[in-house]
């Protein structure tokens, strides 16, 4: 099984990288994030990320859909991963909960995700959405707290520069061909 995870700052392209990826017939897991946010502003929550409850809800909402994703196909692309989760609660001053610190050693004894995570470059803005109320300027300081949370754990950053949408997903569809099958 190899998992590979993108990651970066908010409004990089992720999801329509993964969106890319997934119309040349990779398979790939959403980020939890974004789905908990939304989830609860439909029931009316506004700012669900100030709820003491967040981090670990996001943690479940990962571990739930890797594993079951593992049951599907051999090679997967995750937008985001626990690591991002730690640099979450990190950049937002809280204490990485039990639920986070015990599913890093997951993922870490288990060697779930692939060493090299793809860290999709800032491109030069971010656009606000319902789910992202975050600035250009502090989306570049979260950026430095995700690159260093993926180093402290040990993971090999593969860097995918600001470029259009099209060359973007062919430089991750390349790397992961490279790893073979």
């Amino acid at each position: 099984m190899r998992r590979y995870v993108l990651t970066g700052t908010p409004g990089a392209g992720k999801t329509s990288i993964l969106h890319g990826l997934a119309a040349l017939g990779h398979a790939v897991v959403e980020e939890a994030a974004t789905a908990v946010i939304t989830g609860a502003q439909v029931r009316g929550e506004d700012e669900p990320w100030t709820r003491a409850s967040f981090i670990e809800e996001i943690v479940e909402l990962q571990r739930r859909r890797q594993l079951a994703a593992d049951a599907t196909n051999s090679v997967q692309v995750y937008d985001r991963s626990p690591v991002c989760t730690h640099a979450l609660a990190r950049y937002l001053g809280r204490p990485a909960p039990v639920e986070l610190t015990a599913e890093i050693e997951r993922i870490t004894s288990q060697a779930i995700y692939e060493p090299q995570v793809f860290f999709v470059r800032n491109l030069g803005f971010c656009e606000p959405t319902g789910a992202r109320r975050i600035s250009f300027a502090e989306s570049l300081e979260f950026e430095k707290v995700h690159e260093e949370s993926y180093r402290a754990f040990g993971y090999e950053l593969v860097d995918i520069p600001a470029a259009d949408l099209e060359r973007r997903v062919a430089t991750v569809s390349a790397a992961i061909s490279r790893h073979g099958p």
